[in-house]
Order: structure tokens, then C-alpha cells, then sequence
């Protein structure tokens, strides 16, 4: 009943907000709908609190630098997006090109100044980011970005994609790497939620300057080992490495190719 509570409460916040930024999109700026976007999140939080009965404990926001920087978060849920968006003021953040399917959504993504690129990757979305990118930083906006590229099960890695230090080279700016177990609560897209508390966990920033085998190898280690100890705290069981599988686009590819 929890599950269905909150998804019926998901449709209606999603429609109603929705709807009211792709108005507030025709005004002039970013502001109007901004303000909309940021309410919206809220709610959503809180509608996860009270409807699913997931309860969000954010740590380590002692660790965000002042100024611009880049969140690398791990990504288990669709509901990462609003705890994380939830924690700043103005957040750019990285999304594939699938969010523009939905009616309205690419134009208020445009609107909020999202850096919307394709979900396989490869030049033309490196190309993508490095533009849209560079619009963030020049504003001085701090920037999230999902290093995997896609929604991964609890105790399941993705390849960790070059985009992320390429920001960090081009823009010299810190990353910071953020752990979570939210997928355990509320798993990829599924609808199904399970109430417990979830905790997302900025981890220390990774200097500017490192090359990018250590950069990455750096990133992953953080984020792939505080997540599995936050899955270890919350469920009880022993800390477990995840492991890596191909992504959708590996799979696809694989069974396109003949033997």
C-alpha cells in the first residue's frame, strides 16, 4: 500500500510540477523555473518520507568545497536526482537524452540549463558535455554527474566513463564523490519501495591535477567502497564488492554483432 500511495503521489507531483514549469519556462531566465523545479524536489522528498517511508540522512556535507565543484554520485534509484538536487541551491546537473521523450520535460530541461547528452556516449556526446558543460562553469554552477551513465542494482557496477574527469581537467575544478544505498529502498525504477533510512554521503573532494587512470581509479574506489559499506550498515551483512557488468548499450551491442 506504501508503494502505491507514493506512486500515485509521484504522478500527481510530476504532472502538476511539470505542467507549471513548462509554463514558468516562458519567462524570461532561469529563475521562474528554477523556483518551480526546486519546490517540486522538495515535495518529492518529502512525499518519499510520508508515502514510502523512506527517510533520507545526508553526511559529509562538511566536505564540499566553497565555490564551483562537481558531485560524481553513485547511481542505484530514480530518486537519487531528488535527494541529491535537494541538498543545493542551483545545481547543473548531466542527464541523458531519454528524459526529452517526455512531453514538455526536454524544454524545461533546457530551461534549467541541465546538460542533456546521448545516453551511448561516444564523441558527439563528449562534444555535448564539453559545450554544455563549459555554460555551467561559466556561471559558476556546481555540476552532478552519474560517472556510470546508468542505474545500477545494488551490488552492480557500471564502467566508470572518461566524461567526468574530462570536466575535471577542462574546468579545473575539485569532484566530489557521493556514496549512497538508496536503491536499496527504492530500486532503479521499480515501484515497488521499501521504507527504511537512506543515507547519501559526500566523501572527501579529489584535488585538481591528478592524470586520468589515477583520477578514476581514485573516484571508483571511493564511491564503489563507501556505497558497499553503506549497504553493509543498512542491511547487516558483510561489506561486498560490486561487480562490474556491461552496460545496456555493451549488451545491445553484443547480441547486434554476429558470431
Amino acid at each position: 500500500m506504501r508503494s502505491l500511495a507514493f506512486n500515485i503521489v509521484y504522478w500527481i507531483l510530476s504532472i502538476g510540477y511539470g505542467l507549471t514549469a513548462a509554463f514558468a519556462a516562458l519567462a524570461p531566465g532561469r529563475r521562474a523555473t528554477t523556483w518551480v523545479i526546486r519546490r517540486y524536489v522538495r515535495r518529492m522528498v518529502q512525499a518519499m518520507a510520508l508515502f514510502a517511508g523512506i527517510r533520507l540522512q545526508v553526511r559529509g556535507k562538511n566536505h564540499l568545497p566553497s565555490g564551483a565543484f562537481i558531485v560524481a554520485s553513485k547511481h542505484q534509484s530514480w530518486g537519487d536526482g531528488f535527494a541529491t538536487y535537494d541538498q543545493f541551491d542551483d545545481l547543473a546537473f548531466v542527464t541523458g537524452d531519454h528524459l526529452e521523450k517526455f512531453p514538455l520535460l526536454g524544454t524545461v530541461l533546457r530551461k534549467l540549463g541541465a546538460i542533456v547528452v546521448n545516453s551511448c556516449g561516444g564523441h558527439t556526446a563528449r562534444a555535448a558535455l564539453k559545450e554544455r558543460a563549459a555554460d555551467a562553469h561559466r556561471e559558476g554552477r556546481k555540476i552532478l554527474i552519474y560517472p556510470e551513465g546508468h542505474l545500477a542494482k545494488i551490488g552492480e557496477k557500471y564502467r566508470y566513463r572518461s566524461g567526468v574527469w574530462h570536466m575535471y581537467r577542462d574546468f579545473d575544478m575539485p569532484v566530489v564523490p557521493l556514496a549512497t544505498n538508496l536503491g536499496l529502498f527504492w530500486p532503479q525504477e521499480e515501484s515497488r519501495k521499501t521504507p527504511g533510512v537512506a543515507t547519501l554521503e559526500f566523501l572527501a573532494p579529489i584535488p585538481t591535477g591528478l592524470p586520468k587512470d589515477e583520477f578514476l581509479a581514485r573516484l571508483e574506489a571511493a564511491i564503489e567502497g563507501r556505497t558497499a559499506e553503506l549497504i553493509a550498515e543498512a542491511t547487516g551483512r558483510p561489506v561486498t564488492a560490486a561487480v562490474q557488468v556491461p552496460t545496456p548499450s555493451e549488451v545491445a551491442l553484443a547480441a547486434a554483432t554476429p558470431a
